[in-house]
């Protein structure tokens, strides 16, 4: 593709890296922002300039924080005896969207995929067990809410098979999401009933 100008065209390669965006589409994006007023496109490269900057990871949950705690687990209106154990932020996103859900989250930051590298070691499951087997852990219920695909029904049999000897309940939330399906595309109903009848896991 020919462009009129090397800084559109650089525009256009870094814009083109995000997911789903094709050259096509990047090109439309830059011109539109060309189009724009300065203070437009200064207003979007100063607050990527900032997400970058300051995004934190709670400490306690691996969910993005504006602060060391996030505010789901700093909030004293959530039920600190159930976690919800998401793959990433997205997923916290979906479920909280459907007001079903007042306990709290732990982020793995992926699931297990050997095909990609990915073990346990990779995510954040040591600091799961950590939060379980803490002395005040007030967690009875873990709720496994990973994608219903190979690498999400992987990494719940290891979850659970780490957790069995520790005295806390363990669910998976109900298929009602479609097998191969990733959870963050799932409408709001569907995602919200699944929560609500979630099943022990077997």
């Amino acid at each position: 593709m020919e462009y009129p100008s090397k800084l559109i065209e650089e525009a256009v390669t870094q814009v083109s890296k995000l997911p789903g965006i094709g050259k096509k589409t990047a090109l439309r994006l830059v011109l539109h922002l060309v189009k724009e007023k300065e203070e437009s496109t200064f207003a979007l490269t100063e607050a990527l300039n900032r997400l970058r900057a300051g995004i934190q990871f709670c400490k306690h949950c691996h969910n993005i924080s504006d602060a060391e705690i996030c505010s789901i687990c700093t909030s004293h209106k959530r039920d600190r005896s159930t976690v919800c154990v998401v793959e990433n932020t997205n997923d916290v996103m979906a479920i909280e969207n459907t007001s079903q859900y007042r306990g709290l989250y732990h982020v793995l930051g992926g699931v297990i995929s050997p095909m990609n590298g990915i073990g346990p070691g990779e995510l954040k499951i040591e600091s799961l067990l950590d939060r379980l087997n803490h002395g005040q852990s007030e967690v009875k219920e873990l709720i496994l809410a990973l994608s219903p695909t190979m690498e999400g029904d992987t990494t719940s049999f290891y979850i659970h098979r780490r957790v069995k000897d520790m005295p806390v309940k363990v669910s998976v939330i109900a298929r009602g999401i479609p097998v191969g399906g990733d959870l963050e595309y799932a409408d709001e109903i569907t995602l919200g009933r699944s929560i609500v009848a979630r099943t022990l896991f077997n």
